[in-house]
C-alpha cells in the first residue's frame, strides 16, 4: 500500500509536468500580454511606489480603541435621527449605568465637576456694564416704560392669584410651593413681553413655546477614576492587569423640567469666534474632577440613554433660543453652605441645563457624543423663582469629552453669567409691587430682542444625516416606518422591561458562590450558567410571531416572525 501511494504521487507529478510543457509550448501570440484581460496585465500590476498597509499597534489597549472608533463611525453612518439615538443603545438590552443630574438636586460645590464634565469655561458678567443703558437702543429703551407698568400688573394679579388659590399652603413642600409661583411669574412675564416686543420683531411672532418640557440629555465623560469593583476585575485578568487603573468613561444622564422654552428655526450668534473656541491652552484651565461622582453625592442607576430636547423629531423650529429654569432646589440646602456656595450651585446648575438642552438639539441635527459638532450653537438662561433673577449665555463647541479627548480636545464651550438680580423688593400689604427692578427688564429685553439670524445650507445643518432620508418618518417601507418609531419612543420612554433586572441574592452569594455549600442542586441561574446578563443587546429578544391567517405568503409560509429593523 506504502508503495502503491508513492506510485500515484510520481504519476500526478509527471501530469503536472506535462501539463506544464505543454503551456510552455504554446505559440508566443497567444501567450502575449495584449491577449490577457486588462486587470491580469503585467504594467498593471506594478507601481512606482510601493503602498503598504499600516502597521498596526496589537496590544490589546490599541484594538479596544479600534474597536471604538469604529462603533462611533457605524453611529455616524446611520442615515436617521432616530436610528442613531437606537443604534446608541444597541449594546445593553438593560440600559448604561449612568450618573445621574437633575434641576431638582445640585450636590454641594459641584461646579467644579461640572465644568469637568461639559468642559465649560465659565465667565462673569459685570452688572455695571452689561445692564446699563448703551446695552438698548433707542428704540428698545421705550419698551421700559410700558414693559414696567405691564410687569407691575401681571405680577399683583399672580400674587393675588397665588394666594386665593394656594393660601393653605402649608400641606405644599417648600420646593414645590416655589415652582407653582415661580411658574406662574414666568408665564405672565414671557406673555408680557411678546405681546409687547412681537410687533417690531417679527421672529417672536414665529417661535414655538414649550410649557414644562421634557429636556433629557446623555453623554460619556472621560478622565474619572475607576471604581474598585472595575479595578478589582481588571486585575484578576493578565491582559489587563496594567489598565486596571487607567482613566474611565462614566455616562451622564441629564433630566429636566423648565417652566418654558422658546424655539426658532433660526440660530442665534455665536458670541465667541472659531479662534476663541479652539484654544488648547485655555482648555488646559478647566477644572479636573477625577474622582467618582458620587463622591458629591449623585447617584447611579441603570436605564437607556434619552436625549429629548422638549419635542419630538421632526420640528422646523430646531435651535433653543430662551428656557426658563428653577432654582427652587437651594430650598432644601443648608443655610451652612455659605452665600458663595449658593451662587456657584446656581452656575453649575445654569451650565448642565444649557449643555443639556443645546447636546439635545444636536442630536437631533445628527450629532451625539461620540460625533464631533460642526458648527457652534447657543443658548440663552434664565434661572429664577419669581423674585430672584439669573441670566446666563451658553456657547456650545465641542461634544467630545470622553476618553483621550477630555486631554488632546483642543475645543472649549462657553458660559457667562449674571449675579443675581431682584425683579421687586417686595409686595406691599395692598397687594402693590414695590421697587421693580429695570435691570432686570433689561436683561428681559435683550434676551428676547437678540434675534436668530444664522441660517444653513441643508448639508452644512445635517451633515451626518441622509440626503434623502433624515427621519424615520421618511422612510417609504410602513412596516420597518412602525417598528422603528416604536422601538424609539420605547426606548426614550425608559419604561422597564418585562422581565426584571436580574440579580444576584443574598443567600446565593453566601451559599453558592462564597462558600459553595450547594453542589447537589441543578445550575440554573445565569452566575452558574457563566453567563453576562449585562452584555445581552438591544436585539436579543423573541421576535413577533405572525399567526397562520396573517402570513402575507399564505397561512403554510414558514415565514412566521415578523422581521426587525434595527440599525
Amino acid at each position: 500500500m506504502l508503495r502503491l501511494g508513492l506510485s500515484n504521487r510520481i504519476c500526478g507529478g509527471e501530469q503536472i509536468f506535462s501539463t506544464w510543457s505543454r503551456l510552455a509550448s504554446t505559440s508566443p501570440a497567444s501567450a502575449a500580454p495584449s491577449a490577457l484581460p486588462k486587470s491580469t496585465r503585467p504594467d498593471d500590476e506594478y507601481i512606482d511606489e510601493a503602498v503598504y498597509p499600516e502597521i498596526q499597534d496589537l496590544s490589546f489597549r490599541a484594538r479596544k480603541k479600534r474597536e471604538s472608533e469604529s462603533w462611533h463611525e457605524e453611529i455616524r453612518r446611520v442615515p436617521t435621527v432616530e436610528e442613531k439615538l437606537i443604534k446608541i443603545n444597541m449594546p445593553r438590552y438593560y440600559g448604561y449605568k449612568v450618573v445621574k443630574l437633575s434641576d431638582s438636586k445640585v450636590p454641594y460645590n459641584s461646579l467644579p465637576a461640572m465644568q469637568h464634565y461639559t468642559r465649560t469655561i465659565y465667565e462673569d458678567i459685570k452688572i455695571s456694564g452689561s445692564s446699563s443703558e448703551g446695552d438698548l437702543s433707542g428704540g428698545q429703551k421705550e419698551y421700559l416704560a410700558s414693559l414696567k407698568t405691564d410687569l407691575q400688573d401681571a405680577i399683583e394679579y399672580i400674587y393675588d392669584y397665588y394666594g386665593h388659590e394656594y393660601g393653605d399652603n402649608s400641606n405644599i413642600e417648600p420646593q414645590e410651593r416655589e415652582r407653582i409661583f415661580a411658574r406662574l411669574i414666568v408665564e405672565q412675564v414671557n406673555r408680557t413681553l411678546i405681546n409687547v416686543l412681537s410687533a417690531d420683531y417679527v421672529h417672536l411672532q414665529e417661535i414655538e413655546t414649550d410649557y414644562t418640557p421634557r429636556h433629557e440629555a446623555s453623554w460619556s465623560v472621560g478622565g474619572i477614576k475607576p471604581p474598585k469593583n472595575v479595578v478589582k476585575s481588571k486585575e484578576g485578568r493578565e491582559w489587563q492587569k496594567y489598565m486596571a487603573n487607567d482613566p474611565y468613561n462614566r455616562f451622564m444622564q441629564y433630566s429636566g423640567t423648565p417652566f418654558l422654552a422658546i424655539r426658532h428655526h433660526k440660530q442665534l450668534s455665536p458670541w465667541k469666534n472659531e479662534t476663541e473656541s479652539t484654544n488648547a491652552d485655555l482648555a488646559k484651565t478647566i477644572p479636573r474632577f477625577n474622582y467618582d461622582p458620587r463622591t458629591l453625592g449623585y447617584v447611579s442607576g441603570h436605564q437607556h440613554l434619552t436625549n429629548i430636547p422638549g419635542f419630538w423629531p421632526g420640528s422646523t423650529n430646531l435651535f433653543g433660543n430662551i428656557s426658563y429654569q428653577s432654582r427652587a432646589f437651594l430650598q432644601i440646602r443648608p443655610d451652612t453652605y455659605g452665600v458663595e456656595d449658593f451662587k456657584e450651585a446656581l452656575h453649575a446648575h445654569a451650565i448642565q441645563s444649557s449643555y443639556s438642552w443645546l447636546l439635545a438639539q444636536a442630536c437631533y441635527n445628527g450629532f451625539n457624543t461620540f460625533n464631533e459638532l460642526t458648527y457652534p450653537m447657543n443658548t440663552q438662561t434664565v434661572l429664577t423663582n419669581g423674585r430672584d433673577w439669573s441670566f446666563y449665555e451658553y456657547q456650545l463647541n465641542t461634544l467630545l469629552v470622553h476618553s483621550n479627548h477630555v486631554d488632546d480636545n483642543p475645543r472649549v464651550n462657553f458660559c457667562r453669567g449674571t449675579p443675581e438680580l431682584q425683579l421687586y423688593s417686595e409686595i406691599s400689604d395692598t397687594g402693590k409691587v414695590v421697587d421693580l427692578n429695570e435691570d432686570v427688564l433689561r436683561h428681559l429685553i435683550r434676551f428676547y430682542v437678540n434675534v436668530p439670524v444664522v441660517q444653513r445650507s441643508e448639508n452644512e445643518l445635517h451633515p451626518y444625516l441622509g440626503p434623502d432620508v433624515k427621519y424615520v418618518a421618511d422612510y417609504k417601507n410602513d412596516e420597518q416606518r412602525q417598528f422603528l418609531e416604536r422601538v424609539f419612543k420605547n426606548l426614550m420612554s425608559n419604561r422597564p422591561r418585562h422581565l426584571p433586572l436580574p440579580e444576584i441574592y443574598l443567600w446565593e452569594k453566601i451559599y453558592k458562590i462564597d462558600n459553595k455549600t450547594r453542589q447537589m442542586e441543578a445550575k440554573r441561574r445565569f452566575f452558574e450558567l457563566d453567563i453576562n446578563p449585562w452584555a445581552r443587546k438591544l436585539d436579543q429578544h423573541q421576535k413577533e410571531y405572525i399567526p397562520r391567517a396573517l402570513r402575507p405568503e399564505g397561512p403554510k409560509s414558514k415565514k412566521k416572525w415578523k422581521p426587525t429593523f434595527y440599525p
